[in-house]
Parts: structure tokens; C-alpha cells; sequence
């Protein structure tokens, strides 16, 4: 135990050298994270010996039958090197103890006097603290041993009174004010079950599933390996084929009655721990994973490798530092922003999901708007006399009503203006829309708020100008095809003089109901032809001066100013809350101390 010893002093130097003491903080301390233990078992299991072989202290009281009858929160205080070690109970605040043997007499007599000399239990806890510069700043749990059946002097309801007790210590991790502040969050379940034993029966698996069934922090422990019968071995329970826990089971040879009269060290009991599962064909290849050393060595592994996790994932939340200098700061910003511009471009080519929003513009919108213009409508009779009889004037049209059908052609096109607007600020809504989703799936912005309005701001700006150049090149789309007329359309139409085509019909009867329906069809089918063809064309417009320069260029502008802003221009688009920062910087102090306890724990090596 003396290389577990050595390996806890480095880690209290490191907390000091890190501002780590343990006190209360918003911050989670390696003092917290160092396991608390709570030995969960059966009458007899073992669990009091593992107990002190986790902890390298030989001071709890023995016997048979019910020995534990209270609760014992332990809790192990660091001292400075070279001070002398001590124990004092709550309920004695001002005696020091010095002889661990009067203090395993004290926790007996302190049970004796709250249960009297009988066989009860209560769930009123004894609290004991150990200061030493041999210890680490650790809380345990001895918990009163579950049991099948009362014996004489027992209620028949003490099966379930210690269940239930049990059960309170480790069913809601953070009852804090149950042990008046004793027990920390990251207590660990040890369900100690004896190996001479069926386990199928194992009060500790049982309890310790119900309560923890994900198996989170529990650690099964085998006891009494040595003591099997002969031609039966633990091996298939030790390699996880049979009962099997999340954390592999861990077996322990614990000190014999008869060593523990001989007083017997700790140390002499862990090498022969060692010699044990080293030797013993069924378990020797087992054997780096087993014994008490095995067991410390885990627990304190485990708790600070969940920490280490946690306290990466906020770092990562809360980002990285801001730099000092302005040539910092606006690569800082830049990092950011092209961040933010290729989570853009992938939501427009479909990597993610939106981009999908702007084809259903085209291909549902702009048709639907288009139809709903009903031509045909604009083409009534009515309609189509006026407008030809004013483009004659004074002088009727002698062949064909040129004027005429120019004036209906424009006025039917010019409608389609309207629709194709309207698939402009269609897509600039989409545009928009999808800035914002990149905005909030920009983790980085969320801790620069400043950054964050300007960036929307200049997005906004930009996607502005390019809605007005696509608006300009979409209706010229519109006028080009009123300005200048497909003159092949009427060239194919048919010329004999049923049709309108004879120049000796009378001016009244150029008027007539059938000469203008002919003329209302014919302008109807060059309209709906040049609609068919913008129905193309404008989406191609769109998407040129919208979502294509909106891949290329969204920030080019805002990326111009970004050159030509002084340093305390550029620190206040990084305004980040002064606590942020300070937490940021507490975190990684704390995760280099948790890391390095980590290597040293990885790197230790027993006392042989």
C-alpha cells in the first residue's frame, strides 16, 4: 500500500499546486471525485475486510453474527507530511484518538449505546474521521450486513429494516443532507458476495441491480476465493461468463481470522494477495486485474476518468480561449465565420436539410403562380375588341392587326412579372431562413454574442443586395420577352382567308365574334409558350444571382470591414461574459490535475 499511498500524495500536491482544496465550488474537486464507497453484502461476506483493505486500516470491529449494526461514514482527511494521525468522532468532537484499537472499541460502544447490548440495529450513522498523512480525502460506507432470517433478540422485521437502511444509502447518491453533508455524488456500490456461496442468491447483486440497474457504479466483488471447496474455482464469475456485471468482478483473498490475531500488516496480506492468484492455476491469468491493490486501483480510475469526460464536454461547450493580439482575434473571427459559411453551404447542398425548400419554389410555386394568372380570362372578348380597335386607330388594319395582338401579348406577359417576383422573395426567405439555422448550428457564436448579431446583420445585408440583382435580372427576363416577339410563332400560323387573312372583308366584319376569337387563341398560345419557357428560365435567374452567390460570396463583405477594424473593434464582436472566461480557465487547471491523476494512477506500481 505504500505505492498507493505515494501516488494519493502527488495527487494532493497537485491539487494544492492547482488550486484544488476541496472546498465548496461550483467546480467538481478531485477530492469529490476520489471514490466514496459503500459496501453492500451479506452477514459475514467479507465486506468489512474489504473495506479496510481498500482503505490500508485495520480498525473496524469483528466477531460473528451481526457485528455492524450502524451505519459508519468514514471520512479520511490528508494531513501535511510528518503530522501525527488521529481519529475523532462526530459525537465526540473534542477527543483525538491515537489507538486505532480504542477507536474499533469506540465504534462498538458507540453502537452499544444507541441499540443497547442486543442484536438491534439502527440506522442512525456513527461518523468517524481519520487524519493522516498516510490517508487520502475519501468517504466510506460500512453498511449493517443484509440477512435472510432474524436470529433471537431480533424483530422479525430486521430482514427488512436493514434492507430498507441499506437501501437509503445507496438508492439517491445525492441525499447529502441525510449524512449531514458526509456522502459525496460519485458514491460507488461494492456488492461484496462470499465466492463459497451461490451467488444466484447474492442479496448484494440483487440489491444493487434494483437500485443501480444500468450498472453504473456498481463493482462486484468476490470474496473467500481460498476458501472454495476443493475441485471448485471462481474462474468462469472472474472472466464474465457467468453473472455478469458492466464492470468485470474483482476477487480478493482477505485476511484469515487467524492473521488478523497475529496482527498481521496490510502489506504482508496484499503480498500474499498477490502470491495467491499469481500461482493458482485457475486464477494466474487472471491475476493482474485481481486483489485489493486491483480493487483501490479501479475505483479511483473509474471516478476520475468520468469526471475527466464531463469536464472535456463543457469545455467544449464553452469553446476555445480568445486571443490577446488583433491578428489573434481576427483569425479567431474568421475561423468562426467560415465555420458558419460551410454549415450554410451544406444546408444548400443538401448535406443538411433546407437546401430542399428552394426547388419546391420552382417546382410547385412558381407553376402554381403562373396558373393562377388565367390567361384566358385576360383574353375575353370584350377585352380583345378593346385593345385591337384602340392599336387600329383612325386606320383600321388592313392584313393583319399587328398593333393589336402586340398590345394583348404585352399586357398578358407583363402579369408574370408578379409570379416571378414573387419566386424571388421566395427564395430570399429560404436564404434567410437557413442563415439562422447555420447561426444556431455554429456552436462557436453561442459564446460571442456580439459576433453573432454582426454576422446575422452582414448575412442579412448581403442576401439584401443579391435579392435586388436577382430581382432585376428575373423581370428582365419578363420584359425581354415583351420588347421582342418570337416572329417563327407567327409565321407557322395559317394564312387563308377563313382566318382573318383576307384583306376585301369589310372593317365591320374584322370585328366580328369569330375573327377575334381567333385572335384571343392565337395570342393565347404565343403567351402560354413564352410562360412555358420563363417557367424555366426564371429558376435559372434565381439561382445564379441568390443561391449561387450566396455559396460564394454571403461574408465577402462583411470578411472587406473585418480588415479594416482596430483590435478594440474586433474584442467587442468577442465580448464573451467575464465569467465564461473564468470558468473556462478554472476548467482546464482542473483537467490537467485530473489527467495527471490519471497517468500516475495508470503508472503505479504495488508494493511487491
Amino acid at each position: 500500500m505504500d505505492n498507493l499511498i505515494s501516488l494519493v500524495n502527488k495527487i494532493q500536491r497537485a491539487c494544492t499546486a492547482l488550486g484544488d482544496h476541496g472546498e465548496a465550488s461550483a467546480l467538481p474537486t478531485l477530492w469529490d471525485s476520489l471514490p466514496a464507497i459503500a459496501v453492500v453484502g451479506g452477514q459475514s461476506s467479507g465486506k468489512s475486510s474489504v473495506l479496510e483493505s481498500v482503505v490500508g486500516k485495520d480498525f473496524l470491529p469483528r466477531g460473528s453474527g451481526i457485528v455492524t449494526r450502524r451505519p459508519l461514514v468514514l471520512q479520511l482527511h490528508k494531513l501535511d507530511e510528518g503530522s501525527r494521525e488521529y481519529a475523532e468522532f462526530l459525537h465526540l468532537p473534542r477527543k483525538r484518538f491515537t489507538d486505532f484499537a480504542a477507536v474499533r472499541k469506540e465504534i462498538a460502544d458507540e453502537t452499544d449505546r444507541e441499540t443497547g447490548r442486543s442484536k438491534q440495529i439502527s440506522s442512525v450513522p456513527i461518523h468517524l474521521s481519520i487524519y493522516s498523512p498516510n490517508v487520502v480525502n475519501l468517504t466510506l460506507i460500512d453498511l449493517p450486513g443484509l440477512t435472510k432470517v432474524a436470529v433471537d433478540g431480533q424483530p422479525d422485521s430486521i430482514v427488512q429494516d436493514i434492507e430498507n437502511m441499506v437501501r437509503s444509502f445507496i438508492e439517491k447518491v445525492h441525499q447529502r443532507q441525510y449524512l449531514l453533508n458526509f456522502l459525496q455524488p460519485n458514491c460507488l456500490i461494492l456488492a461484496v458476495s462470499p465466492a463459497n456461496q451461490d451467488l444466484a442468491t447474492s442479496d448484494a447483486v440483487k440489491i444493487s441491480r434494483e437500485v443501480d440497474p444500468t450498472g453504473e457504479r456498481t463493482f462486484g466483488v468476490l470474496t473467500k476465493i481460498d476458501l472454495m471447496d476443493k475441485g471448485t474455482d471462481a474462474s468462469e464469475i472472474l472472466e464474465g461468463k457467468a453473472y455478469r456485471l458492466k464492470f468485470p468482478w474483482v476477487g480478493v483473498v482477505n485476511r484469515s481470522q487467524a492473521d488478523i490475531n497475529k496482527n498481521v500488516d496490510m502489506i504482508a496480506a496484499r503480498r500474499r494477495e498477490r502470491e495467491y492468484f499469481a500461482t493458482t492455476p485457475e486464477y494466474k491469468h487472471l491475476a493482474n486485474r485481481m486483489g485489493s491493490e486491483h480493487l483501490a486501483k479501479m475505483l479511483s480510475k473509474s471516478l476520475i476518468n468520468k469526471t475527466i469526460a464531463e469536464l472535456e464536454a463543457e469545455l467544449s461547450r464553452l469553446g476555445k480561449p480568445i486571443a490577446t493580439d488583433a491578428g489573434g482575434k481576427l483569425y479567431s473571427i474568421m475561423e468562426i465565420c467560415r465555420l458558419f459559411d460551410q454549415i450554410y453551404k451544406e444546408h444548400l447542398d443538401g448535406v443538411r436539410p433546407g437546401g430542399e425548400k428552394v426547388y419546391n419554389v420552382f417546382d410547385n410555386q412558381l407553376p402554381a403562380a403562373l396558373k393562377r394568372l388565367q390567361f384566358d380570362k385576360q383574353l375575353a372578348m370584350e377585352n380583345i375588341r378593346k385593345l385591337i380597335t384602340e392599336a387600329d386607330g383612325y386606320q383600321p388594319h388592313l392584313i393583319a392587326p399587328e398593333q393589336g395582338y402586340r398590345r394583348l401579348i404585352e399586357s398578358s406577359l407583363v402579369t408574370i412579372r408578379g409570379p416571378a417576383e414573387a419566386a424571388v422573395e421566395a427564395v430570399h426567405s429560404i436564404l434567410k431562413e437557413l442563415v439562422q439555422k447555420a447561426i444556431l448550428e455554429t456552436l462557436e457564436l453561442r459564446q460571442y454574442p456580439g459576433l453573432r448579431v454582426e454576422l446575422t446583420n452582414a448575412a442579412a445585408e448581403s442576401l439584401g443586395r443579391m435579392k435586388e440583382e436577382s430581382k432585376k435580372a428575373t423581370l428582365k427576363l419578363v420584359d425581354m420577352e415583351c420588347s421582342y416577339l418570337t416572329v417563327d410563332f407567327f409565321r407557322k400560323l395559317p394564312q387563308d382567308i377563313d382566318k382573318g387573312g383576307n384583306p376585301t372583308h369589310s372593317i365591320f366584319d374584322r370585328y366580328n365574334d369569330s375573327y377575334l376569337r381567333r385572335i384571343g387563341s392565337t395570342v393565347l398560345s404565343y403567351v402560354n409558350m413564352v410562360c412555358a419557357t420563363l417557367r424555366n428560365s426564371i429558376p435559372k435567374s434565381i439561382v445564379y444571382c441568390q443561391v449561387r452567390e450566396a455559396k460564394r460570396s454571403l461574408l465577402d463583405h462583411f470578411f472587406a470591414e473585418l480588415g479594416k477594424m482596430e483590435q478594440k473593434q474586433l474584442s467587442q464582436l468577442l465580448n464573451e461574459d467575464p465569467a465564461v472566461m473564468q470558468r473556462r480557465s478554472d476548467l482546464a487547471k482542473r483537467l490537467e490535475l485530473y489527467r495527471s491523476a490519471q497517468a500516475e494512477i495508470d503508472a503505479v506500481a504495488w508494493a511487491k
